[in-house]
């Protein structure tokens, strides 16, 4: 007989604490030893989840509770990965909504819980941080329940069941007021609330696949849950596609499932359970594994479609390979990109593409910076065009382009810089309300063209205690030219160093985004100009040799501080016929064309078409 099993996935707006939380539970589950030390947001494996806080990829643990077992499914709050929490909830029974106690539900809730709805989920609900200062518990709940009404819950779904506690203080209660210590509620909760694995015990293997992994040593690895009867290591399976009539056969030659954080490796599997399989190499999301001709191709799982287009090119910049880059041909990125699109159900690569070009297509830019950031980390060089949201034409043939939905928090006195903002980007104001806590809340709908680049202006203007989300709001008529960055671009004539002779004179024309000493090529950007016009600038001058000594003028001139970028303002603050030079160690502007002469005869070209 089959173990008891739970399957329930963890939802939640970003930063509302879902991963502290699954912490918490480990911790409960006494997965690890009192004096052993454990990382903070141990599902946060990805070094880049870890810097920025953020879970990037869906990831699977699981915990034994009273002879039940619970495998817990983390996903990402940010709705750049919102593909990752679509296709999880195919594999989870129930869900458990993690809201901060503070701020209520957000945008992202309203995305996960609707999913879940659609899937047939009854959630669970967590008020989590309820020992933080300005918590509001009570708030919380009832604005939760509004959003439950909203998005057209039943009866029964009005009677979720919730508990009250913190994930980082370990603790989970009936009331906001109780005594409890520890997490045992909230595993009651789960193991009384969590149905049944919904799958059929009798009958022949099927799996639908939910779930990607790679390893040197076996290849592809690939899982999901079980839906039907039971696989053996050895047993002949098969892999069906939806659309394809071809099938491929292969021998089933690892098994594994989940055990805490680690897989552990098994002889069989049953309905019911999240396993990873390997044996075949060329499988991808919502692909059907079946025993040999007794199945048809499940459904696709269906996902948001993605909003924004990016070139990558191979680096041909002067100073290419000269940052420590190990792959930099256009046949090494492409291959790259390639692999994130068959573990991802949100990128994809346009294949009308020129030879020279890949056209990655993602959900955001967020998406695609954590992309290109973890392609520079591991050793690749690229050059990259600026965002582009990718349109449609209507059934009249007229444009339409994807709009989002922005909620954002601003403090009182940020308020009108902030809609003078949202309004110069074509934002139409929706709704506007006071908060409890002083600040003020702004829905905006929005094309997703005026949030390119916004999030770090938002922050500016709300002096970094803005709180902004957004959710993808499908497409509507096209809204006209959206006003792009206010300044040119500082462009070095000639190769060579910045010296601090010219650091000095060039400072007076606008910002320097190099420190002196740093290597640049003619053509490549080293500045915003202080008017919107681009100029060219010697900056790699040396001061004339004479033979009268200043004393020590040169010494006392203080220089102004270079601007440094993130890589999402770097991609954000590039105009059209500007590239993003990516190296391991280095962010580099440059014009697409860099000889000078020529750029303006393709200026006055472009200028001749328009």
């Amino acid at each position: 007989m089959s173990p008891k099993i739970r399957n329930i996935g963890i939802i939640a707006h970003v930063d509302h604490g879902k991963t502290t939380l699954v912490d918490a539970i480990f911790r409960q589950a006494g997965l690890f030893r009192e004096n052993q030390h454990m990382a903070n947001r141990v599902m946060d494996s990805n070094d880049l989840e870890r810097e920025k806080g953020i879970t990037i990829l869906s990831k699977v643990a699981s915990v034994q509770y009273l002879g039940t077992k619970i495998n817990i499914v983390d996903t990402p709050g940010h709705a750049d990965f919102g593909g990752e929490v679509e296709r999880v909830l195919s594999m989870v029974d129930s869900v458990l909504l993690v809201v901060d106690a503070n701020e209520g539900p957000m945008p992202q809730t309203r995305f996960v819980l609707k999913k879940a709805f659609q899937n047939g989920l009854k959630p669970l609900v967590f008020i989590n941080k309820i020992d933080r200062e300005n918590a509001r518990p009570e708030y919380a709940y009832d604005k939760t329940l509004d959003l439950f009404i909203d998005l057209g819950g039943d009866d029964v779904d009005l009677e979720f069941p919730v508990l009250y506690g913190s994930g980082a203080g370990g603790y989970a209660r009936a009331t906001p007021e109780g005594t409890e210590t520890d997490m045992k509620l909230l595993f009651d909760m789960i193991v009384e609330n969590v149905p049944e694995p919904r799958v059929e015990h009798e009958g022949a293997f099927r799996l639908q696949v939910n779930n990607l992994d790679y390893s040197e040593y076996l290849g592809r690895m690939f899982g999901g849950k079980v839906l039907r009867g039971t696989v053996k290591v050895g047993d002949r399976v098969e892999m069906l596609r939806e659309g394809q009539t071809k099938k491929a056969g292969f021998n089933v030659t690892k098994l594994w499932t989940y055990e805490g954080i680690q897989l552990k490796e098994i002889e069989a599997v049953s309905a019911g359970e999240i396993a990873m399989l390997a044996g075949l190499d060329n499988v991808l999301i919502s692909d059907t594994i079946a025993h040999n001709d007794t199945s048809e191709a499940l459904p696709a799982i269906k996902v948001e479609p993605s909003t924004l287009s990016m070139n990558f090119y191979a680096n041909n910049s002067p100073l290419s390979g000269k940052d420590g880059g190990k792959f930099l041909t256009i046949h090494k990125i492409r291959e790259r990109v390639e692999k994130e699109e068959a573990v991802s159900v949100s990128v994809k690569i346009d294949k009308t593409a020129a030879s020279d070009t890949v056209k990655t297509q993602a959900r955001g830019e967020l998406q695609l910076a954590i992309l290109i950031e973890t392609m520079r980390r591991e050793g690749f060089e690229m050059q990259i065009s600026r965002p582009q949201v990718i349109y449609k034409k209507d059934e009249n043939g007229k444009i339409e382009e994807p709009y989002e939905i922005a909620t954002l928090e601003v403090p009182e006195d940020a308020v009108g810089g902030v809609m003078e903002e949202m309004s110069r980007r074509k934002g139409d104001l929706l709704d506007l309300r006071v908060n409890d806590n002083g600040t003020q809340s702004l829905e905006y709908s929005v094309p997703t063209r005026g949030l390119i680049g916004f999030r770090s202006t938002f922050l500016t203007l709300s002096r970094g205690l803005g709180l902004i989300s957004s959710l993808f709001d499908g497409y509507k008529p096209y809204k006209g030219e959206v006003a792009s960055r206010t300044q040119g671009s500082l462009i070095s004539k000639d190769p060579g160093k910045i010296t601090r002779y010219a650091y000095e004179d060039v400072q007076e024309r606008g910002t320097l985004f190099y420190p002196v000493q740093t290597e640049v090529y003619a053509g490549m950007i080293v500045g915003a100009c202080s008017r919107d016009e681009d100029m060219i600038v010697n900056c790699t001058r040396e001061k004339a040799a004479n033979n009268i000594r200043s004393a020590n003028s040169e010494a006392t001139s203080v220089l102004d501080a270079h601007k440094d970028f993130s890589l999402e303002q770097a991609l954000a603050w590039l105009r059209d016929d500007e590239l993003l030079e990516v190296t391991p160690k280095q962010l580099r502007f440059r014009k697409k064309v860099l000889d000078h002469s020529e750029r303006r005869v393709s200026e006055r070209r472009a200028e001749v078409l328009v």
